[in-house]
């Protein structure tokens, strides 16, 4: 979905809601992580063209393998054109991570209490991609003709990317500004970013959103997102217990 569409002097700019999220929540991300003054700017602006640049490639990667891999091995040049959409959380969270425990090596950063300052405003960014599926009209539900439905195909759809925004944003947020305060240890926001996350994808992927229609339930109710999320919260579960017994990274 296109915010305008225009041709002049021959160029046609066409930018998208799509983008613009990502836009605004990469420079949400930067602004915060300068006024908490943890890393110097120098160190900052590499990281945030990691964070930009793995946060696109892990997506745009966990997207093709994880959602629709036969469509792009048929025509593989549909890798490249990221303007059509086709990002995964799941992709971009697995290239965030691996990037900037790379980054954190090289710049001899503590890898612990950097990563807990990148998550803490990741809610933001998830929400505005929310509101980008609701604009697009796209990951809904049943038939609903109430408030804030969207129209489609000449029918109205509960939606559900706007309690995924409320789920993954409002109530995240709420948490982690107490856990903030209260926490133990380093790392104990990405944490409970990946275990909150994963809980509540996978409720609204149950209850309240149909599948992706090119791969539908892979078994019984259990969506992609759902099996892709579930594994994520046991096994971050048992990070959380492991990492507590780790002194050397308590506050």
């Amino acid at each position: 979905m296109t915010i305008f569409d225009i041709t002049l002097f021959g160029i046609h700019i066409a930018p998208s809601y799509y983008w613009l999220m990502y836009a605004i929540g990469f420079l949400v991300w930067y602004y915060y992580i300068l006024k908490k003054n943890i890393i110097s700017k120098d160190q900052l602006e590499s990281l945030f063209l990691y964070v930009i640049f793995w946060v696109i490639i892990g997506g745009r990667l966990g997207y093709i393998l994880f959602y629709d891999l036969s469509f792009y091995l048929n025509d593989i040049s549909n890798i490249i054109k990221v303007w059509q959409w086709g990002m995964s959380f799941h992709g971009w969270a697995l290239g965030l991570i691996t990037w900037v425990l790379l980054f954190c090596k090289v710049h001899k950063v503590n890898f612990y209490k950097i990563i807990d300052e990148i998550v803490f405003i990741l809610p933001v960014w998830i929400f505005l991609w929310r509101i980008w599926n609701y604009l697009n009209k796209e990951l809904l539900w049943f038939p609903y003709e109430w408030f804030l439905a969207v129209e489609k195909n000449g029918w109205s759809y509960f939606p559900s990317p706007l309690l995924e925004a409320f789920l993954e944003w409002i109530i995240l947020f709420v948490i982690f500004y107490f856990l903030y305060k209260k926490r133990t240890f380093y790392w104990q926001i990405w944490v409970a970013f990946l275990i909150g996350y994963g809980f509540f994808r996978t409720i609204v992927e149950f209850f309240f959103r149909l599948p992706d229609p090119q791969i539908w339930y892979i078994a019984w109710f259990f969506t992609m997102g759902s099996i892709l999320s579930i594994p994520m919260i046991i096994l971050w579960i048992i990070l959380y217990f492991l990492l507590k017994q780790k002194n050397k990274i308590w506050i």
